[in-house]
């Protein structure tokens, strides 16, 4: 037995908590934050990096490397038949502007942990094995999110999600490009034979809870709005209240609007207005053009469909009121809930019965790349708990036992399927 495999029940096959921590620490130096987070955005230097260590690393752990035209990174352990179907996981090495260490980036090192554990072990699996970077999950520089896993599940053309571009207009192809990961695979068309993301939970259920692992059997639907009202600039001082034209306060209406209809379909609904861009943005002039962006989420269809309504009527009612035009109103991005393959949610399950870990159904509230990629493959996500629930911030934590206890929940499910 390898001495840095530490014993587990019934002498259980085991990940190298320490080393797959450690791994963590290092790419988190990559776009280091001051309060102790990162920022990769997607398809810039720092993301190039990034990507640089892990394919150095996974080639290292003994993997060849792809790469499609999307610039999703494929590792691949041989199996004894190599013909076979592959078990694949993955997550995102791209973070948020103010991100965490572990958010997306766990899922990648805990695969390619998974991968070096059974390289200590000797370990060969019938089924080849397979690593995913994907790109841009989380569409804070190119929206959508998850754009690159979607073009691979063919809910997006390969044109439309090279075609995607930021604020100064470079578009997701061009910046592929330019760090040199414009691969030549053709994205999706695969035969997958599961699929599997760990993920920290971003949320509080699960160590609210006092419970380490978090069997996902579902996720929320998501629905994103692009908004723009336009109204008039004016001098704040000469121009009498009842003659304004103020977009800023039609779109402060839609924001009070958006947090009612989250409250009232609870429990499970979330609604948010995560962005405004005021123009001409000056503290005397009346605002005369207002960009904001309205997100929503229920686990439940046919309710997001009637947050949907609730939302259009809403936003009609407020430019009334404020005496200003809609003149943008796009849903930019939709997917129904999720509902996760009932075989794959019970290889995690057992993963973590096996260690005799606590743990409990969950759905998540955050879109992952396994919701697109459950189109194509049966499919199904880890979660352990983050500290305080917070994620999409630079304090974003979990404690080393969280984190090797998924990634050793994550090993036995992808064995048992990769066996097979």
């Amino acid at each position: 037995m390898n001495a840095a495999l530490k014993s587990a029940p019934g002498d259980l096959l085991q990940v190298d908590g320490r080393r797959l921590w450690d791994s963590l620490m290092e790419m988190a130096q990559i776009g280091a934050t001051p309060k102790g987070g990162v920022c990769r955005l997607a398809l810039t230097d720092l993301d190039k990096q990034g990507r640089d260590l892990f394919v150095r690393w996974a080639r290292e752990a003994g993997c060849s490397i792809a790469v499609d035209k999307m610039g999703n990174v494929f590792a691949r352990r041989a199996g004894s038949d190599d013909s076979l179907a592959p078990v694949i996981t993955g997550s995102h090495a791209d973070s948020q502007p103010t991100g965490g260490r572990f958010d997306g980036i766990y899922g990648v090192l805990g695969g390619l942990e998974v991968i070096r554990s059974l390289n200590d072990r000797g370990i060969v699996t019938r089924r080849p094995i397979e690593v995913v970077i994907w790109t841009n999950e989380e569409g804070s520089r190119f929206a959508p999110a998850m754009v690159s896993s979607g073009v691979f599940a063919g809910v997006f053309s390969l044109e439309y999600g090279l075609s995607r571009a930021d604020v100064d207009g470079k578009t997701m192809g061009e910046e592929l490009a330019r760090i040199g990961y414009a691969g030549d695979l053709p994205v999706g068309g695969r035969d997958i034979h599961a699929a599997f993301e760990l993920h920290i939970e971003q949320g509080p259920i699960l160590e609210t809870e006092g419970i380490t692992i978090g069997v996902v059997h579902a996720a929320q639907g998501q629905r994103w709005y692009e908004v723009v009202f336009t109204g008039q600039e004016s001098h704040a001082g000469p121009t009498p209240m009842p003659r304004r034209r103020d977009a800023l306060l039609g779109a402060a209406k839609v924001v009070q609007l958006v947090n009612a209809i989250g409250h009232k379909y609870a429990p499970y609904a979330c609604a948010t207005v995560g962005m405004l861009q005021v123009h001409p943005n000056s503290r005397n002039v009346i605002p005369g053009r207002v960009f904001f962006t309205v997100d929503i989420r229920h686990p439940e269809d046919a309710v997001l469909a009637q947050m949907d309504a609730d939302l259009r009527a809403g936003i009609a009612q407020a430019a009334s009121e404020a005496a200003v035009d809609v003149s943008k109103l796009e849903q930019i991005f939709y997917y129904a809930p999720v509902a996760f393959d009932a075989d794959c949610v019970a290889s995690v399950r057992g993963g973590a019965e096996k260690f005799g870990y606590s743990h409990r159904d969950i759905v998540s509230g955050a879109g992952h790349d396994a919701c697109y990629l459950a189109k194509v493959a049966p499919t199904s996500m880890v979660f352990v708990p983050c500290i305080g629930g917070i994620s999409h911030n630079e304090i974003e934590d979990a404690t080393p036992e969280w984190i090797e206890a998924g990634a050793n929940v994550l090993l036995h499910a992808m064995l048992e399927r990769a066996q097979s």
